[in-house]
């Protein structure tokens, strides 16, 4: 049973057939570029990181869309692919430094404070501390709950979890943000 909406499956089609495979695949990256970049840099904070991160997901898509199934959405399928790159790229970067998961996360909370036009004081960016300061599942959980809106039925299937269990993420995170939020 094909999940895959209507115009998604015509772009599958299209990249299957080797005269317009190019052209389907220009047109499947305009359409989900700015919702896989955001949710990439979200994940890991800076700009030139997430351009990195989303470039390795558009590699990967192009080397395996031919074999997509169709069981679940298009949507879907990009959004694993590009969770699993950004864990992969974390812990690529845990490993480089040789240090442990938590200065990786303070690395991150340091990314924020670094950005351009950063003021603690405003309330989105003591969002995006709190954020960084989750741990790594509850962290994608929030992110994909909280900015994307991504249903928890549709979250199970990107991260492959029961939608208990991320239901209950998503409420430890949102308790730990509101502390976070009312304590700094």
């Amino acid at each position: 049973m094909a999940f895959t909406a209507p115009e998604d499956a015509e772009l599958l089609r299209q990249f299957r057939e080797p005269a317009t495979r190019e052209a389907a695949y220009t047109t499947l990256i305009r359409k989900y570029q700015e919702r896989l970049y955001w949710h990439v840099r979200r994940m890991v904070v800076s700009h030139d990181d997430a351009n990195d991160v989303l470039q390795n997901v558009f590699i990967r898509v192009w080397n395996a869309l031919e074999n997509f199934k169709e069981e679940s959405q298009l949507y879907t399928w990009l959004y694993r692919i590009a969770t699993n790159e950004c864990l992969t790229f974390l812990e690529q970067q845990k490993k480089r430094s040789s240090v442990s998961f938590d200065d990786v996360q303070s690395g991150l909370e340091n990314r924020v404070r670094a950005e351009t036009g950063f003021d603690a004081n405003k309330l989105e960016w003591k969002l995006q501390l709190a954020i960084q300061q989750l741990p790594e599942k509850q962290r994608i959980v929030f992110t994909l709950r909280y900015y994307d809106e991504m249903p928890y039925e549709e979250m199970s299937r990107v991260l492959e979890t029961s939608e208990g269990a991320l239901k209950a993420s998503y409420h430890h995170a949102a308790k730990k943000i509101e502390d976070y939020i009312r304590n700094h």
